[in-house]
């Protein structure tokens, strides 16, 4: 049985503590991701936000913001953080926003499957994503994704730069991780 983005909204609405994705006619039950991905998700986010919002470049969202592929399936996907630039979506939207995001992160979780959540950021560049990010704590290393090329591997001593779509801004790699405290 195929399910429906109206089998989602349904879904959702009789479950609103859980975080859904429609992928491929199934809906998937997200787990919460854990303290530490999470942690670097908003670290991420926070950075985005602060050079994004005061120049008003676009809108930031984090893992709860879902977009509405244009793909035959017409799936939901909510990557951990993501950026639109502000002419593709003048307004916010309360529903899905019928786009994809310009820039995409993905924190792996311990739970996720690499191979899976490179699957997540192809398609999203497949449909129209400039660049999409996986960001492994484990390894402490950034994978950054764009079309038809190979992915760069950032490590701590790197900078994330995304020029073509956020020009001057720099994220260090080593800044996200989670800190320590004595």
């Amino acid at each position: 049985m195929t399910l429906t983005v109206e089998d989602l909204q349904r879904f959702q609405h009789q479950h609103p503590d859980y975080r859904l994705e429609l992928v491929d006619g199934a809906i998937i039950v997200m787990s919460p991701s854990g303290f530490e991905s999470d942690e670097i998700a908003a670290a991420i986010i926070a950075q985005l936000w602060a050079w994004v919002s005061p120049r008003k470049l676009g809108r930031v969202t984090a893992s709860s913001a879902g977009f509405k592929l244009p793909n035959a399936d017409g799936d939901i996907r909510a990557p951990d953080a993501s950026f639109v630039k502000a002419e593709r979506l003048k307004r916010t939207t309360e529903d899905y926003a019928n786009l994809v995001p310009d820039l995409i992160f993905e924190v792996r979780s311990k739970t996720d499957d690499l191979d899976n959540l490179r699957a997540k950021i192809r398609q999203f560049l497949d449909l129209g994503t400039t660049i999409g990010a996986l960001v492994d704590y484990r390894t402490q290393t950034i994978e950054v994704y764009q079309s038809q090329a190979e992915p760069v591997i950032l490590q701590n001593g790197d900078r994330f730069t995304v020029p073509e779509l956020l020009p001057g801004w720099e994220m260090e790699v080593s800044s996200i991780w989670a800190p320590e405290f004595d």
